[in-house]
């Protein structure tokens, strides 16, 4: 029965995320690519300019001068969610570009226990078997310059697939917009709109299923959730400078303002929006290697005792590029310092100018 307990309570969870609208859905678009970025702590919103952009914010796509190809991967929750990013984007002529990436973020060989025990109370291990639980996003982005000097847009248009097995499974599209604003004395400006068309998701649960698990244990059975969910608009701000000190070195710095519009526990919080900010650096040298450090993520975190402490994410970055190739390293979450778990982030990004 405790098995029986385990899968429903599991199962019950993921699957009322499917709830009308929520603070929070679909999340997993919002935790970052790019070891790069993880290392500054995603401040990175006003000076993207790679195949990355395509996620943090298309206006910067229009900096690629050749074909790119980024690839990223880490673990969460001790190795039992994988996060996978691979990106594509190349520039269409001088004033235009387009990109296309695909995120999936997973837990995979779950222990289905729902027909552990048979209709005669009989324990069967031979009745368990596995699935998995996987979110899907499809970004395709489009970049152009604007006949302002220094300015230009980007859109995203995004296709969410979410499985839970053979349990539910659904179905989302929207829209991001963002623009990149530098002037004559290199300030660089960012703001990136996410879901700005409220991403829907709309899903279908397998009701086979669902009466299996939602009478699974006594006096534990739920109604049908809703099949439709919204994800609600965010804003990111950003401005960042870059100086160049004797020739070979290099400091970049950033900051950003991420908005959510509703009331959480983010550092400064109202009934209308709350405002999470975060800084980071880059020191390069040479443009061949690269150090990186940031912190965001400041939270409001209520104590035992109902008293609140302010909790922060500290994360640390190394890169290195050459030739067109750029390997990077983020370690996030330094010293335990935040709620969220630490990880490592490994990213490849390929400039396509080397095989000239």
């Amino acid at each position: 029965m405790k098995n029986y307990l385990v899968v429903l309570l599991f199962l019950a969870t993921i699957i009322s995320s499917a709830q009308t609208t929520r603070k929070y859905s679909n999340e997993f678009m919002n935790i970052g690519v790019d070891a790069a970025a993880l290392g500054m702590s995603n401040a990175v919103v006003s000076h993207t300019n790679d195949v990355n952009s395509g996620y943090w914010n298309p206006a910067g796509l229009i900096h690629l001068e050749d074909k790119q190809l980024a690839l990223m991967h880490s673990s969460y929750f001790a190795n039992i969610a994988n996060y996978n990013y691979i990106a594509f984007g190349m520039p269409i002529d001088k004033k235009s570009a387009v990109g296309i990436s695909i995120i999936r973020f997973g837990v995979d060989d779950i222990l289905d226990t729902t027909q552990l025990i048979d209709d005669q109370g009989n324990i069967n291990y031979d009745r368990i078997s596995t699935f998995s639980t996987a979110d899907y996003g499809l970004t395709f982005s489009y970049a152009r310059d604007l006949p302002l000097d220094g300015l230009t847009f980007g859109v995203n248009a995004k296709v969410i697939r979410r499985l839970i097995g053979d349990f539910a499974s659904s179905w989302g599209f929207g829209l991001d917009a963002g623009i990149q604003f530098e002037n004559k004395d290199d300030w660089k400006f960012g703001i990136m709109a996410r879901d700005i068309t409220t991403t829907y998701n709309a899903w279908s649960i397998n009701e086979d299923k669902f009466e299996q698990i939602s009478g699974a244990v006594d006096g534990q059975n739920q109604e049908l959730p809703e099949t439709t969910e919204i994800t609600i608009p965010k804003l990111e701000i950003g401005m960042s400078k870059r100086w160049i000190f004797n020739y070979d070195y290099s400091l970049l710095a950033a900051a950003n303002l991420n908005v959510r519009f509703e009331q959480n526990n983010d550092i400064i919080s109202t009934s209308f929006a709350s405002i999470n900010p975060a800084v980071g650096f880059e020191f390069g040298y040479t443009d061949l290697v690269f150090l990186r450090g940031g912190l965001g993520n400041f939270q409001n975190e209520l104590q035992i005792d109902n008293s609140e402490n302010i909790t922060f994410q500290p994360n640390f970055g190394v890169g290195f590029k050459y030739k067109g190739v750029q390997i990077d390293y983020a370690f996030t979450d330094i010293g335990d310092q935040s709620a969220a778990l630490y990880s490592n982030v490994f990213s490849l990004k390929v400039d396509f100018s080397i095989f000239r």
